[in-house]
């Protein structure tokens, strides 16, 4: 598991760079989702994702930053494997806030507002 979570993190760096100019990265984005695998991967409690899940809605603030973050997630989400789509869908309702987009693959992170 910490090679796992090692690769993860040096994952999360490679993609950081080519995002470091703008206020909101894929780094900031991913780096939360660590805190939410042991749920994604049903593997542990919904934890401390809830705060990951609201820090990352409050932070991006303008439609640039939502689509990073749309396209960070989904990324991410391929990236990682055993991710449950349906909880990752259902986390921001979970956790009583409303998303501007749909936690999916299938979402066109493009058209986000």
């Amino acid at each position: 598991m910490a090679g796992k979570i090692a690769c993860f993190v040096v994952l999360c760096m490679v993609m950081v760079a080519p995002y470091a100019s703008e206020a909101f990265s894929c780094g900031q984005v991913q780096a939360g989702v660590v805190k939410c695998l042991p749920y994604l991967q049903n593997r542990g409690p919904v934890g401390q994702c809830c705060d990951v899940v609201k820090g990352l809605l409050n932070s991006a603030k303008t439609t640039q930053d939502r689509r990073t973050t749309c396209s960070c997630l989904k990324s991410a989400a391929s990236i990682i494997k055993g991710i449950d789509m349906s909880k990752a869908a259902g986390l921001p309702a979970l956790c009583g806030v409303k998303s501007p987009f749909k936690n999916s693959l299938s979402t066109d992170c493009t058209k986000v507002q």
